[in-house]
């Protein structure tokens, strides 16, 4: 029975939100703001977090910023249905998928099952059956292992978000081959969620800026401009 952190200061969801994932089977913990969540995601992690943008005392953003110095827990923002600079900014620090509100709760639930069950699975799996979801990928610097959900870049570790290690298998897994915006999303997400253009590009350009910190000379993911992405084998 998988564990969800409700990070939100607005009661009513709380209240509602939190009955109906019990009754879906999931254990639920509840914080009414980013504070008073922190130490409980650091010291005993949930397998899901789900995160408000806009909260007293520690905002969502503030919130996954200190979460991410330490973990990869998946999490998931809610958003404000105008917060489109919020959703961008969210992603590109590292969430793995957002909701704006208003939302059903039937939406909640097909989200949490997607992250839940990329985290749980092969980052392969999406590939086509070519029968390499558990093989180590070395490509030159990089090394991807999904059993262990590593990534390492001449040696050093590279933390990636569950989202960003199935985008960046999906390049790695193929080094010259063009993926689309389309084909990374069949890659990283559940064949029933949305996700647009802008989500893919915010998480690439994650990807990029996490692996610049460690080399500032990193160019192995080229953009083709109206076509998608792919990976670049030195």
């Amino acid at each position: 029975m998988a564990t969800i952190a409700l990070v939100d200061d607005d009661e009513n969801i709380l209240t509602s939100v939190s009955m109906f994932l019990e009754n879906e089977g999931y254990n639920v913990r509840t914080f009414t703001d980013g504070s008073a969540a922190l130490p409980h995601l650091t010291e005993t992690p949930p397998d899901l977090a789900i995160f408000d943008i806009k909260m007293p005392r520690m905002d969502g953003l503030e919130l996954l910023r200190r979460v991410r110095q330490s973990s990869n827990l998946p999490v998931i923002f809610l958003t404000s249905k105008d917060g489109e600079f919020d959703e961008a900014l969210g992603l590109d620090l590292g969430a793995d998928d957002y909701i704006a509100k208003p939302f059903s709760h039937q939406l909640l639930a097909r989200r949490i099952k997607a992250v839940l069950r990329r985290a749980q699975a092969d980052p392969a799996g999406a590939e086509g059956g070519e029968g390499n979801e558990h093989k180590v990928i070395e490509r030159g610097s990089l090394v991807l292992d999904p059993n262990r959900h590593a990534c390492t870049w001449s040696g050093k570790p590279v933390r990636l978000t569950v989202t960003e290690f199935l985008i960046l298998h999906a390049l790695a897994n193929r080094p010259g081959f063009v993926k689309s915006r389309d084909s990374l999303m069949d890659a990283a997400y559940d064949d029933q969620v949305y996700v647009d253009d802008r989500t893919i590009d915010s998480h690439i350009k994650r990807i990029r800026k996490k692996f610049r910190d460690v080399d500032d000379t990193f160019d192995s993911i080229e953009t083709l401009y109206g076509v998608g992405y792919r990976y670049k084998e030195a």
